[in-house]
Protein backbone atom coordinates (compact mmCIF):
# COMPACT_ATOMS: atom_id res chain seq x y z
CA UNK A 1 0.00 0.00 0.00
CA UNK A 2 1.44 3.47 -0.90
CA UNK A 3 2.70 5.99 1.91
CA UNK A 4 0.47 8.66 1.41
CA UNK A 5 1.31 12.39 2.85
CA UNK A 6 -0.72 15.46 3.14
CA UNK A 7 1.38 18.71 4.23
CA UNK A 8 -0.64 21.80 5.61
CA UNK A 9 1.13 25.04 6.57
CA UNK A 10 -0.95 26.65 8.96
CA UNK A 11 -0.67 30.60 10.46
CA UNK A 12 -3.80 31.04 12.59
CA UNK A 13 -6.22 28.50 11.58
CA UNK A 14 -7.90 27.32 14.92
CA UNK A 15 -11.10 27.70 13.38
CA UNK A 16 -10.75 25.03 10.99
CA UNK A 17 -7.94 22.79 11.78
CA UNK A 18 -9.30 19.91 13.64
CA UNK A 19 -12.07 19.54 11.26
CA UNK A 20 -9.81 19.26 8.70
CA UNK A 21 -7.77 16.98 10.39
CA UNK A 22 -10.83 14.54 11.48
CA UNK A 23 -12.03 15.34 7.90
CA UNK A 24 -9.03 13.55 6.17
CA UNK A 25 -8.96 10.73 8.78
CA UNK A 26 -12.40 9.91 7.60
CA UNK A 27 -11.69 9.65 3.74
CA UNK A 28 -11.40 6.01 2.85
CA UNK A 29 -7.97 6.38 0.88
CA UNK A 30 -5.09 6.42 3.75
CA UNK A 31 -3.45 9.74 4.16
CA UNK A 32 -0.99 10.64 7.06
CA UNK A 33 -0.79 14.61 7.83
CA UNK A 34 1.86 16.81 8.18
CA UNK A 35 0.99 20.30 9.90
CA UNK A 36 3.63 23.30 9.66
CA UNK A 37 2.75 25.64 12.28
CA UNK A 38 4.45 29.21 11.96
CA UNK A 39 3.94 30.01 15.64
CA UNK A 40 0.17 30.57 15.28
CA UNK A 41 -0.61 32.63 17.92
CA UNK A 42 -4.01 31.84 18.43
CA UNK A 43 -2.93 28.14 19.58
CA UNK A 44 -3.24 26.20 16.61
CA UNK A 45 -0.29 23.96 17.53
CA UNK A 46 -2.17 23.64 20.51
CA UNK A 47 -5.15 22.16 19.52
CA UNK A 48 -2.65 19.71 16.63
CA UNK A 49 -0.44 17.96 19.63
CA UNK A 50 -3.67 17.27 21.40
CA UNK A 51 -5.21 15.39 18.24
CA UNK A 52 -1.99 13.37 18.05
CA UNK A 53 -2.85 12.08 21.65
CA UNK A 54 -5.67 10.81 18.92
CA UNK A 55 -4.06 9.87 16.21
CA UNK A 56 0.05 9.23 17.28
CA UNK A 57 0.62 7.80 14.22
CA UNK A 58 -0.44 9.74 11.50
CA UNK A 59 -0.50 12.94 12.45
CA UNK A 60 2.75 15.11 12.31
CA UNK A 61 3.55 18.52 13.71
CA UNK A 62 6.39 20.73 12.61
CA UNK A 63 6.45 24.08 14.54
CA UNK A 64 9.01 26.81 13.09
CA UNK A 65 9.45 30.00 15.02
CA UNK A 66 7.74 32.74 12.87
CA UNK A 67 5.76 33.61 9.99
CA UNK A 68 8.30 31.83 7.58
CA UNK A 69 6.73 32.25 3.95
CA UNK A 70 4.44 29.68 2.60
CA UNK A 71 7.26 28.39 -0.09
CA UNK A 72 9.33 27.39 2.66
CA UNK A 73 6.77 25.73 5.03
CA UNK A 74 6.17 23.72 1.47
CA UNK A 75 10.21 23.04 1.33
CA UNK A 76 10.37 21.95 4.98
CA UNK A 77 7.42 19.42 4.50
CA UNK A 78 8.90 18.22 1.16
CA UNK A 79 11.92 17.62 2.97
CA UNK A 80 10.23 15.75 5.73
CA UNK A 81 8.55 13.25 3.09
CA UNK A 82 11.46 12.52 1.36
CA UNK A 83 13.61 11.47 4.15
CA UNK A 84 10.45 9.43 5.37
CA UNK A 85 9.67 8.10 1.99
CA UNK A 86 6.17 8.94 1.20
CA UNK A 87 4.95 7.68 -1.94
CA UNK A 88 2.90 10.62 -2.96
CA UNK A 89 3.31 14.12 -1.65
CA UNK A 90 0.19 16.20 -1.02
CA UNK A 91 -0.02 20.16 -0.79
CA UNK A 92 -3.52 21.75 0.73
CA UNK A 93 -4.77 24.54 2.54
CA UNK A 94 -6.54 24.78 6.14
CA UNK A 95 -9.47 26.44 5.46
CA UNK A 96 -11.40 24.27 3.52
CA UNK A 97 -10.89 25.60 0.53
CA UNK A 98 -9.90 22.78 -1.10
CA UNK A 99 -12.41 20.17 -0.63
CA UNK A 100 -10.46 17.17 0.94
CA UNK A 101 -12.66 14.50 -0.39
CA UNK A 102 -11.03 15.93 -4.19
CA UNK A 103 -7.66 14.32 -2.43
CA UNK A 104 -9.00 11.09 -4.05
CA UNK A 105 -8.61 12.72 -7.92
CA UNK A 106 -5.68 14.02 -7.17
CA UNK A 107 -4.06 10.46 -5.78
CA UNK A 108 -5.97 8.55 -8.75
CA UNK A 109 -4.18 10.83 -11.04
CA UNK A 110 -1.00 9.91 -9.80
CA UNK A 111 -1.42 5.95 -8.94
CA UNK A 112 -3.86 4.96 -11.92
CA UNK A 113 -3.64 8.00 -14.57
CA UNK A 114 0.27 8.14 -15.19
CA UNK A 115 0.87 11.41 -13.60
CA UNK A 116 4.06 12.32 -11.79
CA UNK A 117 2.26 15.92 -11.13
CA UNK A 118 -1.70 15.94 -10.44
CA UNK A 119 -2.84 19.41 -10.31
CA UNK A 120 -6.48 20.16 -8.53
CA UNK A 121 -7.21 23.06 -11.25
CA UNK A 122 -10.41 25.54 -11.14
CA UNK A 123 -9.90 26.67 -14.55
CA UNK A 124 -9.45 23.32 -16.72
CA UNK A 125 -13.03 23.12 -16.98
CA UNK A 126 -14.26 26.74 -16.80
CA UNK A 127 -14.34 28.97 -14.15
CA UNK A 128 -15.25 26.61 -11.10
CA UNK A 129 -14.75 29.42 -7.65
CA UNK A 130 -17.09 29.90 -5.26
CA UNK A 131 -17.80 32.99 -3.46
CA UNK A 132 -15.27 35.28 -4.52
CA UNK A 133 -16.11 38.99 -5.59
CA UNK A 134 -15.39 38.99 -9.44
CA UNK A 135 -12.33 41.10 -9.36
CA UNK A 136 -10.21 38.66 -7.52
CA UNK A 137 -11.79 36.11 -10.04
CA UNK A 138 -10.57 38.27 -13.01
CA UNK A 139 -7.26 38.41 -11.65
CA UNK A 140 -6.35 35.15 -11.05
CA UNK A 141 -7.69 33.76 -14.20
CA UNK A 142 -5.72 36.31 -16.19
CA UNK A 143 -2.87 35.77 -13.61
CA UNK A 144 -2.09 32.27 -15.20
CA UNK A 145 -3.18 33.69 -18.63
CA UNK A 146 0.01 35.97 -18.09
CA UNK A 147 1.98 32.78 -16.95
CA UNK A 148 1.43 30.78 -19.52
CA UNK A 149 2.16 33.60 -21.75
CA UNK A 150 5.55 33.74 -20.25
CA UNK A 151 6.57 30.73 -19.40
CA UNK A 152 5.33 28.45 -22.81
CA UNK A 153 3.06 26.46 -20.31
CA UNK A 154 -0.32 24.90 -21.21
CA UNK A 155 -1.05 24.56 -17.21
CA UNK A 156 -4.73 26.33 -17.12
CA UNK A 157 -4.26 26.84 -12.92
CA UNK A 158 -0.79 27.96 -12.72
CA UNK A 159 -1.31 29.47 -9.47
CA UNK A 160 -3.21 26.40 -7.99
CA UNK A 161 -2.08 25.55 -4.44
CA UNK A 162 -3.89 21.93 -4.01
CA UNK A 163 -1.54 19.67 -5.61
CA UNK A 164 -0.11 15.70 -5.43
CA UNK A 165 3.60 15.13 -6.59
CA UNK A 166 5.39 11.67 -7.03
CA UNK A 167 7.97 11.54 -4.27
CA UNK A 168 10.44 11.41 -7.65
CA UNK A 169 9.42 14.58 -8.82
CA UNK A 170 10.88 16.42 -5.40
CA UNK A 171 13.83 14.37 -5.60
CA UNK A 172 14.72 15.19 -8.72
CA UNK A 173 13.80 18.77 -8.87
CA UNK A 174 16.22 19.64 -6.13
CA UNK A 175 13.80 22.03 -4.12
CA UNK A 176 16.78 23.94 -2.49
CA UNK A 177 16.94 25.88 -5.91
CA UNK A 178 13.24 27.42 -6.14
CA UNK A 179 13.74 31.09 -5.09
CA UNK A 180 10.03 32.33 -5.10
CA UNK A 181 8.36 32.19 -1.94
CA UNK A 182 5.57 33.38 -1.29
CA UNK A 183 2.46 32.16 -3.21
CA UNK A 184 4.29 32.65 -6.86
CA UNK A 185 6.35 29.21 -5.40
CA UNK A 186 3.62 27.50 -6.70
CA UNK A 187 3.85 28.86 -10.06
CA UNK A 188 7.70 28.14 -10.04
CA UNK A 189 6.99 24.17 -8.99
CA UNK A 190 4.82 23.82 -11.76
CA UNK A 191 7.31 25.22 -13.89
CA UNK A 192 10.56 23.42 -12.89
CA UNK A 193 7.78 20.01 -12.88
CA UNK A 194 7.71 20.78 -16.22
CA UNK A 195 10.89 21.87 -17.95
CA UNK A 196 12.29 18.48 -16.26
CA UNK A 197 9.49 16.93 -18.55
CA UNK A 198 7.39 15.08 -15.98
CA UNK A 199 3.77 14.39 -16.84
CA UNK A 200 1.11 16.88 -15.53
CA UNK A 201 -2.58 16.69 -15.01
CA UNK A 202 -5.10 18.84 -14.01
CA UNK A 203 -8.20 17.50 -12.42
CA UNK A 204 -10.79 19.43 -11.92
CA UNK A 205 -12.19 20.83 -8.72
CA UNK A 206 -14.29 23.47 -7.13
CA UNK A 207 -12.84 26.44 -5.39
CA UNK A 208 -14.97 27.77 -2.40
CA UNK A 209 -13.40 31.35 -0.64
CA UNK A 210 -12.78 29.96 3.29
CA UNK A 211 -15.69 30.32 5.25
CA UNK A 212 -13.38 31.00 8.98
CA UNK A 213 -10.66 32.49 9.67
CA UNK A 214 -8.64 35.35 7.90
CA UNK A 215 -7.41 35.56 4.19
CA UNK A 216 -3.82 35.80 4.69
CA UNK A 217 -3.91 36.90 0.57
CA UNK A 218 -2.34 40.42 -0.33
CA UNK A 219 -1.20 42.77 -2.82
CA UNK A 220 2.67 41.83 -2.69
CA UNK A 221 1.49 38.23 -3.53
CA UNK A 222 0.62 39.53 -7.13
CA UNK A 223 3.76 41.85 -7.52
CA UNK A 224 5.54 38.74 -6.72
CA UNK A 225 4.50 36.66 -9.25
CA UNK A 226 4.82 39.40 -11.84
CA UNK A 227 7.62 40.54 -11.40
CA UNK A 228 9.18 36.68 -9.74
CA UNK A 229 7.90 34.82 -12.99
CA UNK A 230 9.89 36.69 -15.47
CA UNK A 231 12.91 35.97 -13.53
CA UNK A 232 12.25 32.65 -12.63
CA UNK A 233 12.14 32.51 -16.99
CA UNK A 234 15.34 34.17 -17.64
CA UNK A 235 16.94 32.01 -14.84
CA UNK A 236 15.68 28.92 -16.83
CA UNK A 237 17.88 29.93 -19.70
CA UNK A 238 21.02 29.17 -17.30
CA UNK A 239 19.80 25.55 -15.82
CA UNK A 240 20.20 22.26 -17.50
CA UNK A 241 16.81 20.45 -16.77
CA UNK A 242 18.49 17.10 -17.57
CA UNK A 243 17.50 13.76 -15.35
CA UNK A 244 20.24 12.48 -14.02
Amino acid sequence: MSRNLVIIPTYKEKENIEKMVRKVFSLEQPFELLIIDDNSPDGTADIIKSLQIEYPSKLHLIQRSGKLGLGTAYITGFKWAIENKYDYIFEMDADFSHNPEDLNKLYDACANQGADLAIGSRYISGVNVVNWPIGRVLMSYYASSYVRFITGMSIRDTTAGFKCYKRKVLETINIDKIKLKGYAFQIEMKFTTWKYGFKIIEVPIIFTERQEGASKMSGGIFNEAIWGVIKMKLRSYFRNYKIA
